[in-house]
């Protein structure tokens, strides 16, 4: 199954980055570029490089400098993360491309790199959640209490990565079809953000 094969390798890229536990230190793909998993590996060193952006700058003490150096770069790995989605729908347009779509097919409510997105930050929940049920200067009551929210985050993911092996099977059999939209963030733009293109002139 599909949401299996990209679960391993979401979980090899969280592994990966925690030998250092840096957002400075380089990627290094163990695949190779016309492969999906590396694809799939890139865009999970982005989620958790992205998931420990988002703690440090919620550092009550950060210098408001440093915030805003932060605050850019959060922006960039933004971009990035949606440029990811849709390379792998790429991948998933193409892999279906000659299906004989039924003419009572019907679309799904997001492709299926959004909902892979979805896994690849479910597993960050899932191996930082699991830490803090298992941590030993923690309280019996706050390992509880993640240790619950851990089993709720267990149960999510067997639901998605069915609902995502469901999806990609209707499509593969012509029941439903992709339809991938662009997104069009406009804050990015120097052509669409009023604050930027007043900026040009």
């Amino acid at each position: 199954m599909f949401s299996k094969f990209a679960y391993s390798i979401f979980e090899q890229s969280i592994h990966d980055y925690h030998i250092h536990n840096n957002v400075d230190q380089p990627i290094n793909n163990p695949y190779s570029k016309n492969k999906i998993e590396h694809l799939l590996y890139f865009k999970n060193w982005i989620d958790t490089v992205q998931w420990h952006f988002e703690d440090i700058i919620r550092d009550p003490n950060i210098d408001p400098v440093a915030a805003l150096v932060l605050k850019r770069r959060i922006d960039a790995s933004n971009q990035e993360r949606t440029d990811m989605v849709e390379y792998i729908d790429g991948y998933f347009l193409q892999k279906y491309e000659h299906v004989e779509v039924k003419s009572s097919a019907k679309i799904n409510s997001e492709s299926p790199a959004w909902a892979i997105d979805r896994l690849s930050i479910l597993a960050l929940k899932i191996y930082h959640m699991n830490e803090e049920a298992t941590r030993a200067d923690a309280s019996q009551d706050h390992r509880d209490k993640c240790q619950a929210k851990l089993n709720v985050l267990l149960e999510q993911r067997s639901d998605l990565s069915t609902a995502i092996d469901d999806l990609l099977a209707d499509i593969e059999s012509g029941t439903k079809f992709m339809k991938v939209y662009k997104q069009m963030k406009m804050y990015n733009d120097d052509d669409l953000n009023p604050v930027l293109y007043q900026n040009k002139k």
